[in-house]
């Protein structure tokens, strides 16, 4: 049998309780920079710099030489459907349908940030991006990057001052460090980490609300940081990764985020077509997202071991 009516998706609009979660649970959904796509894959231009040079009064211009090539966003559809029964529905919809939908927007906040930050392995079954885990891993020559060069592993003496210290100077001597732009993304893990941090006089050197470095773990050496669930390795993405938690340093400029659809819902009443078999309604949520890191010298990542 045919289905005999035809609903539209619906898109979440600003400061709806799936949106307001979503920002309260990505930290790469609420940081990256957004860029509107109108088709299925999108590339943006990626330059490798333009030098200055001296010109003398009446002098030739010397020609940039640097090459340029580009990144490309190809989006990946993340949803679900769920399945409500008639007698919940005439009971009470609307707060299922909004509680469904809150929960769905928790479980995709995790999994975007676990997709876009820590995923350990290349695109294929189960990845839909090249995470800055990932790319970090993987050596650019084309770029100036090598493997693992801007990953830190704490080893068994976990979160040190010193490791910190070594994430940071990763990408503060490199060209696409921009103090006002850098952002610090972790996994909840590190609050305890870094609260275990101690002086010489055995004194906390992160200290909530002292300001300054002492300002942890709001700041991190005066970079806002921002707390995410996602940000554990995972082998593929999920809203539940059971790797090692992960500290990122960033320029939100280079987390690139592509934004296709959504998110947004469809409610298709089970009182009609082949539904009405089952007195089931059916929730779908989804959101059409693309991601890349601009540059592998725009980031850097800890990994806590211990």
């Amino acid at each position: 049998m045919a289905r005999n009516t035809l609903e539209a998706w619906i898109p979440e609009e600003d400061g709806s309780d799936v949106i307001t979660r979503v920002q309260q649970m990505s930290a790469v959904e609420a940081l990256a920079s957004p860029e509107p796509m109108r088709s299925n894959t999108k590339s943006i231009p990626r330059s490798a710099g333009v030098g200055v040079a001296l010109v003398a009064k009446g002098g030739t211009y010397t020609e940039d030489v640097s090459t340029n090539d580009d990144v490309t966003l190809t989006a990946q559809k993340l949803g679900k459907a769920i399945r409500i029964a008639e007698e919940d529905i005439d009971d009470s919809l609307a707060d299922i349908l909004k509680t469904k939908m809150t929960d769905w927007a928790t479980s995709y906040a995790k999994l975007l940030d676990n997709a876009t930050l820590a995923v350990t392995a290349a695109v294929g079954t189960g990845v839909p991006f090249e995470s800055v885990y990932y790319v970090l891993s993987q050596a650019a020559s084309g770029l100036g990057y090598g493997a693992n060069d801007n990953i830190t592993l704490t080893g068994s003496g976990g979160v040190t001052y010193d490791n910190l210290s070594a994430t940071l100077s990763d990408v503060e001597g490199g060209d696409y460090f921009d103090e006002s732009r850098m952002v610090v993304i972790a996994h909840p893990a590190f609050k305890g980490k870094l609260r275990g941090i101690k002086d010489d006089q055995h004194q906390p050197i992160f200290v909530q609300g002292q300001g300054s470095d002492r300002g942890t773990p709001s700041t991190l050496f005066d970079l806002p940081v921002r707390w995410s669930l996602g940000a554990k390795t995972s082998p593929t993405a999920t809203d539940a990764p059971g790797g090692l938690p992960i500290l990122a340093v960033v320029n939100q400029d280079f987390l690139r985020l592509g934004i296709r659809s959504g998110p947004e819902s469809i409610f298709i009443d089970g009182r009609d077509g082949l539904s009405a078999l089952t007195d089931e309604s059916i929730l779908k949520m989804r959101a059409r997202r693309a991601f890349a890191l601009g540059h592998p010298k725009a980031a850097a990542i800890l990994v806590a071991e211990a």
